[in-house]
């Protein structure tokens, strides 16, 4: 058949067809590797060869081979689908295997306009000569397959329309580093940049889908998550709807705050008209959100945020339900629906909550964000004024009412208002937090957009990034890692582009940033701890206090060479008050770990010269990127061993880290019986983070009476969690009775980083 049969190679000539060519390949793609076989992968194949069959046809047959025999026993197939699947990679971005030095490499793709121009002119040959030599293209082997598709269809430099591909992994790597720190002084930023290339290169930081994707093309917006606040005026309703455009086409995922819009029936200019309602305004927002697909990186998505209490919430809680008609439903945002103490109060007390439009109580919608008091005080006149427009309903109604919307959708979300303003490292009297963002793990302060050029309006933009806590040897490496994160996050906002004003105003006063986690399962595994027993508090507590403190370090010492964020006064960081000074106490009933590191020297340095950043942490789901580092996701539990995701780029397995040696040690999703243990474990983690966190609640419909979850037990949950001082939920997730061990997820995309994915 050699003789005869003739290949197609890449460049158009054609040879000879030579099995044994394509039996080195697969050989060297399974060097070192576990329980994989060579022959086994040739056999799979079952490439049916004919005269003129393109050298690329039988390469990526030989990699779907590999990519099939991926399982929990054999895991290591998933290094050698991802070794071939590499080598089939480099061969179509630089014809060759051995990829090219780095000075040529960015002369070439800055003259086909791929990377930025300022490579260029930041850095002489010499640096870029200097920064080749400590790249290692060998890390290139250490991805798994999920990691290489997911780097070919949503990070590496490529024309989307071609397929033409013109990087490999390495390249991204050094490049991030050397954009982000080229404002830096020439005598120590290579050093940065080589500090930051090993810790991103070997998956110890982990980087969100704006930086990835962007950071060394012309792309300049970065940012993972954009908040954006409306009015209830035409002009900001207009001036909304353009910003979600202008950064929903940069990639980022948005939050949209519509709790300000009266409701249906409201007076309008003296009487002359009454208003249409939320309804007509969200449908406008969502074709917004929609118009864009993200440069083709991933759909546009977004939540929109109202209170509990507005006079239209019977209505906007069914707005994603499949019943009804397009005209009542707008199903293609998400939603987060905003509660207090006083909500809550009123279903343990068997009370009613009254509904009001926001535009016929004045003060209460500002009051909810910023007092309590304040608010439970103008709430209970409002109720008892007769001459206002309102409703009453039982307090279980209306809970019972979200829970079952959040139960159908899934995706119907939650936020404690009190809480993200009381335990928040801003003033709320000054700058109060009124929305989270599209995966409910951003809490900053936004002001309505009066019209899109409104330069004292604020958007807010967080930056985010996260450690890989199955790489952390000790936690004192984090003192190390979070200068780096700090510094290349916080550069980054000097960096980028800002499409509206509002939001580069509002960034460069507040210099917010999100850093989160990644590989948490692995990392309770691995040290033989456990999601519902209890026995992963003291290791989340020590943990998740290293982290809030060396990252505050790492900004207090960047404030002492940069300066402060000029907004720093507005933060409670200013009065000397710390997180670990604000956390509902109640934790300290279910985890009372003392704190282990100098926090009073800390608050006085941080008094003393501030800090660079507002914010510095945000725990997001970072689906995308924890595939790319062959990590769990994010804070969540494996649904199995092996996941199998289904994307557009086809369905990606990977194995959970370390499946051989620690399967006994990892706790499924679908084993833990309740969330007991896992809301305890985030109320642990909100303790130190400054923002908030993507946190779920699942259940499982077999361990209740009669296959149905009862409401009672959902509401519970919302209460243990507000009782421990929770911000945010964000899934609702349901079993539908898939494999534990091998569970088909479809890919969220709307997210920054699969987003806030990171």
């Amino acid at each position: 058949m050699s003789e005869t049969l003739q290949v197609t190679k890449r460049n158009g000539q054609q040879e000879a067809i030579d099995l044994e060519k394509i039996h080195k390949v697969i050989t060297w793609a399974a060097k070192g590797l576990n329980n994989v076989s060579v022959s086994e992968v040739e056999l799979k194949a079952h490439i049916q060869f004919y005269n003129g069959i393109p050298t690329t046809e039988i390469h990526e047959t030989l990699i779907k081979s590999a990519a099939d025999l991926i399982s929990i026993d054999a895991p290591d197939y998933q290094y050698m689908a991802a070794r071939l699947a590499i080598f089939h990679l480099r061969k179509k971005a630089f014809g060759e295997f051995e990829p090219p030095q780095l000075y040529d490499h960015v002369v070439r793709l800055v003259e086909l306009k791929k990377y930025d121009a300022a490579l260029l002119t930041d850095y002489t040959r010499e640096e870029l000569d200097e920064i080749n030599g400590f790249i290692d293209h060998s890390r290139d082997m250490h991805f798994s397959y999920a990691a290489v598709k997911q780097l070919e269809g949503k990070y590496l430099v490529q024309n989307r329309v071609t397929k033409e591909y013109y990087e490999s992994p390495q390249f991204l790597y050094a490049l991030i580093g050397a954009s982000l720190f080229s404002g830096y002084p020439k005598e120590t930023r290579l050093d940065f940049i080589r500090r930051f290339y090993d810790a991103t290169s070997q998956f110890m930081i982990s980087l969100p889908t704006p930086i990835m994707s962007g950071v060394r093309t012309p792309t300049r917006q970065f940012s993972s998550c954009v908040l954006i606040e409306c009015g209830d005026s035409l002009d900001s309703i207009n001036a909304t709807a353009s910003a979600i455009v202008k950064y929903v086409s940069q990639r980022a995922g948005i939050g949209i705050n519509a709790g300000r819009i009266r409701a249906i029936g409201s007076p309008i200019r003296g009487g002359d008209a009454f208003h249409t309602g939320c309804i007509p305004f969200y449908k406008y927002f969502q074709t917004a959100v929609k118009s864009c697909s993200q440069g083709g990186v991933r759909g546009g998505a977004a939540t929109l945020f109202y209170p509990l209490w507005h006079l239209e919430v019977e209505n906007l809680l069914v707005l994603k339900n499949n019943r009804g008609v397009e005209d009542n439903r707008v199903r293609h945002l998400d939603y987060g629906v905003q509660f207090n103490r006083l909500m809550y109060q009123r279903l343990i007390k068997g009370g009613n909550i009254t509904l009001f439009s926001p535009s016929d109580v004045p003060g209460l919608y500002d009051a909810f964000f910023e007092d309590q008091e304040k608010f439970e005080e103008l709430y209970v006149k409002y109720e008892q004024d007769g001459s206002i427009r309102k409703k009453t309903l039982k307090a279980v109604e209306l809970f019972t009412l979200f829970a079952q919307e959040r139960a159908s959708t899934g995706r119907i979300y939650l936020q404690n208002v009190d809480h993200c303003n009381t335990h928040s490292p801003f003033d709320a009297k000054v700058a109060p937090i009124r929305q989270s963002n599209l995966c409910l793990e951003i809490a900053l302060p936004t002001k309505p957009l009066e019209d899109i050029h409104d330069e004292n309006a604020e958007i807010a933009l967080c930056t985010l990034a996260a450690f890989n806590l199955g790489k952390v040897d000790g936690l004192n490496q984090l003192e190390e890692l979070s200068d780096l994160i700090v510094r290349a996050l916080d550069s980054l906002l000097d960096y980028q582009d800002y499409p509206v004003a509002a939001a580069r105003n509002a960034t460069m006063g507040r210099r917010p940033l999100g850093v989160g986690v990644i590989n948490y399962a692995y990392y309770l595994a691995k040290n033989g701890a456990r999601y519902s027993d209890g026995s992963g508090n003291a290791l989340t507590h020590k943990t998740f206090e290293a982290i809030q403190y060396y990252l505050l370090k790492a900004s207090n010492q960047l404030a002492k060479e940069k300066g402060a964020c000029p907004k720093f006064n507005e933060t409670l960081y200013s009065q000397g008050i710390l997180p670990i000074d604000t956390y509902k106490k109640e934790l300290d009933e279910v985890c009372n770990t003392e704190l282990r590191l100098d926090w009073e020297s800390l608050r006085e340095e941080i008094k003393t010269h501030g800090l660079r950043n507002s914010t510095l942490t945000a725990l997001m789901p970072s689906e995308t990127s924890s595939q790319i580092s062959n990590a769990t996701n994010g804070i969540e539990p494996p649904r199995g061993f092996v996941s199998v995701k289904a994307s557009k780029d086809g369905i990606l397995k990977q194995v959970v880290p370390e499946s051989d040696t620690l399967r006994h040690h990892y706790e499924l999703l679908w084993n833990i019986p309740n969330n007991t243990g896992y809301l305890r474990l985030v109320a642990i983690m909100q303790k130190f983070v400054d923002q908030t966190i993507s946190a779920n609640t699942n259940y499982d419909p077999s361990r209740f009476e009669g296959g149905k979850v009862p409401v009672k037990a959902m509401l519970t949950d919302l209460l243990n969690a507000y009782k421990l001082g929770v911000k945010t939920m964000y899934y609702h997730n349901t079993r539908d009775g898939a494999s534990d061990a091998q569970h088909v997820e479809q890919e969220d995309d709307g997210c920054a980083g699969g987003a806030c994915k990171i």
